[in-house]
């Protein structure tokens, strides 16, 4: 196979490849215009989110046999078309779902502890004890939204603290021994702490909205490591400004680029974003939750270990 690679990724998923006996083609620095004539000979397309494989694109590509995604969501993907073209499609999220549970777990102890704030305000000459007094996890009710890869590592890296983790999902029975499953509204009267953990889809667009601030029972924490979309930024600031939310840690930002590669790309800077990086009480990370040397490898080896089993399955010997 002739094997497209639009987004730069860990060189062990270029060399598995070539083991295999297939050719690789690296376009990372090509713009999509000039790749188009490429998409009619590849049979399989490697990609992060550097653009959209909309219906458009996968029409031109005749041979297409699989795409690859180099992550965890597949929004960028014309998943319906995919399928009624019978091509196969990869996703790695246990690729990066351990540094996620990870990150997350540090942005929520960097939250109560108010440690960014803290250094900020050594490194400006003070030193504020009494200012950034903070809370302790312990005894804590720890919502997750979305119990897959990264919400149940989520819940898993909580184990060491003594928290009540609760679990939301639109799939039943996902609950176990590190978080107990149950309905929206159980969910909105008990926890303390909200982590998002949900796809990208039209039903979690804006999940974190005014309406849901406002039926929390307890003023909360609020962290984000899944999509930028689930959280509206103008409800967020009011929340964070009546102190109905205590704090925010966000590592994706609704304001990104497609590619997530940048949040500052308008030619104006929007209002709510501005406000919202000049809140003391929010802590905010370029998109990295998942983005570890480890992962970088992890996700490379779950792609190849899905092709191959797709592609290349073993036959046992009798």
């Amino acid at each position: 196979m002739k094997i497209l690679h639009v987004d730069q990724n860990h060189p062990a998923l270029i060399a598995g490849f070539k083991a295999l006996g297939h050719e690789n083609i690296e376009a990372y620095d090509i713009p999509l215009a000039a790749l188009q004539p490429l998409l009619e000979e590849v049979s399989g397309i490697v990609i992060r989110s550097r653009f959209p494989l909309d219906k458009a694109l996968l029409e031109k590509a005749k041979k297409l046999k699989f795409i690859a995604r180099l992550g965890a969501g597949l929004e960028n993907i014309d998943v319906a078309f995919a399928q009624k073209q019978n091509i196969a499609l990869f996703a790695a999220p246990e690729g990066n779902r351990n540094a996620v549970g990870e990150h997350t777990l540090g942005l929520l102890l960097a939250l109560l502890r108010k440690i960014p704030a803290g250094d900020r305000s050594i490194r400006a000459g003070a030193w504020l004890r009494e200012a950034h007094r903070g809370w302790e996890l312990e005894g804590k009710t720890v919502g997750i939204i979305g119990y897959g890869n990264t919400g149940q590592q989520f819940a898993k890296k909580l184990q060491g603290f003594d928290v009540k983790v609760l679990c939301y999902d639109i799939v039943p029975d996902k609950g176990d021994r590190f978080a107990t499953q149950v309905d929206w509204e159980t969910l909105l009267q008990e926890a303390e702490v909200i982590s998002v953990h949900t796809p990208e889809t039209e039903a979690t667009q804006k999940l974190i909205d005014r309406d849901f601030i406002q039926k929390m029972k307890h003023p909360f924490w609020l962290l984000n490591t899944a999509r930028g979309s689930a959280v509206d930024t103008e409800s967020l600031i009011e929340g964070l400004t009546t102190k109905k939310i205590r704090g925010a840690g966000l590592d994706v930002l609704e304001y990104e680029s497609r590619s997530f590669t940048s949040v500052f790309g308008a030619p104006q800077m929007p209002k709510p974003l501005d406000d919202l990086i000049c809140l003391e009480q929010v802590v905010l990370s370029p998109h990295i939750g998942g983005w570890t040397y480890e992962s970088h490898l992890k996700l490379a080896q779950v792609i190849l270990d899905k092709f191959e089993t797709y592609f290349h399955p073993k036959i046992e010997k009798k």
